[in-house]
């Protein structure tokens, strides 16, 4: 060895760094690589995608192969150095080498390509995956016996190779998957997704029609009443219940007040006939539970009722669909509105909002724990229904009462105040 020219030991000595800086590299874009695009991609046919699957399915097989070769060849990469350094300088040249390879080894073959790896996993994976999969063929006996005494130490350890924590990701973790995927997917879709994994959390009562918002038929109108309020009517559903909602008679769709109007003869049996049986819900369900129950029962609408039998509200399918997709028109009328910038940075929000939906649209923090709606936050704030303007603050939140009608707060204003900004700042 020591009669090598100082060529071929510099020669030898740059292409196992280069070695090095292979097995550095493809180390940390195997573990780093994502694993669900890798099953897309492997779904798809790609013959990278499939081999690296098969690397991954082992990787006490696959980090024995890399770590062989790595250490191979920075310890060869270190004899031929300190031969190269003792034909220049003698047997000081073994300390000067050591020192300036540790520092080449450091930059050229570890810290570069496991920084470039993490950074871009994908391209080198897919290139190191062939030059591995004949190693691991080539070393398999070598790798074989390293992993019988690693894998034994490991039980002795009281660790077992085949447990780990799996793939299963829990809806929280999906939750961050979707936030982080910037551009892959559409912000509407990302929105949408996140509504969806969000349904277990929302209550029935957050959504619903609220009892005092209900509009129905009572049978105990005057018939000619009713009859126009059915030609005028601009809702899907209407529940019939003779003075009190808590007596309903039935649940009349357009399709029933079409078949109703088109009858010669009309009367109030005739209208109860024309109605469905009411569906009724209870208070406590999640809206994805009670999504799957309206696909099950085949139902559209249902009557929310709480543990006494008494009705709460009214929740439709389109309800739920308006959580995922986000707010649904309503029945064509402009003039509604529930939440609306101001010039000088408030907003006024009809008090019947729910409180969700404020918070997830203007980024508050309002709290979810107790009522549902704007109005009912106010009122619990107050613990009085006022007769005139008030301001309370919540959660760094000012809201100020505009419109007070019928021991109802109709509308109200809100901003943020300049402490939240700051501390966003």
């Amino acid at each position: 060895m020591n009669d090598l020219p100082i060529w071929l030991l510099l020669a030898s000595i740059f292409i196992l760094l280069i070695l090095s800086a292979f097995f550095s590299g493809s180390e940390t874009s195997m573990m780093a690589i994502n694993r669900y695009r890798l099953k897309y991609l492997a779904k798809e046919k790609n013959k990278a995608a499939i081999r690296i699957e098969k690397l991954l399915r082992r990787p006490d097989r696959l980090l024995g192969i890399i770590l062989i070769g790595n250490n191979f060849v920075n310890i060869l990469a270190s004899a031929l150095t300190t031969i190269l350094f003792m034909k220049l300088y003698g047997d000081v040249g073994v300390l000067i080498g050591s020192i300036l390879l540790t520092i080449v080894i450091l930059i050229f073959s570890e810290v570069t390509p496991k920084t470039f790896a993490a950074i871009k996993p994908e391209p080198l994976a897919f290139f190191s995956s062939f030059p591995l999969k004949i190693l691991q063929k080539v070393l398999f006996p070598l790798v074989s016996v390293i992993n019988y005494f690693s894998n034994f130490l490991l039980r002795f350890l009281g660790i077992n190779r085949t447990e780990n924590d799996g793939e299963d990701v829990s809806p929280e973790e999906l939750k961050a998957i979707l936030e982080t995927s910037g551009d892959l997917i559409p912000t509407r879709y990302q929105d949408m997704l996140l509504s969806i994994l969000e349904l277990d959390k929302i209550s029935i009562e957050e959504v619903m029609t609220q009892r005092s918002e209900i509009i129905g038929i009572d049978l105990s109108d005057d018939f000619n009443e009713i009859l126009e309020q059915l030609q005028k009517n601009q809702v899907d559903f209407l529940p019939i219940f003779d003075q009190n909602l808590d007596d309903l008679r039935g649940m009349l769709d357009l399709y029933g007040i079409t078949n109703f109007l088109s009858q010669d003869h009309k009367d109030l049996d005739n209208l109860v006939e024309a109605s469905d049986d009411a569906y009724f819900i209870p208070e406590n369900t999640s809206l994805s539970q009670q999504l799957f129950n309206f696909q099950k029962e085949r139902k559209r609408v249902g009557i929310v009722i709480d543990e006494y039998g008494s009705v709460k509200g009214l929740l439709s399918l389109e309800d739920i669909l308006g959580e995922i997709v986000g707010e649904l028109a309503k029945n064509n009328d402009d003039s509604k509105f529930e939440i609306m910038e101001q010039r000088d940075g408030s907003f006024l929000i009809d008090a019947s909002v729910p409180i969700r939906e404020i918070n997830r649209k203007l980024q508050c923090d309002l709290p979810l724990n107790g009522p549902r709606t704007l109005n009912g936050l106010i009122l619990e704030q107050i613990e009085t229904i006022p007769e005139a303007n008030v301001s309370i603050t919540i959660q760094n939140v000012i809201i100020e009462t505009v419109l007070v009608r019928n021991n109802m707060i109709k509308i109200a204003r809100l901003f943020k105040s300049t402490e939240e900004e700051d501390s966003e700042d």
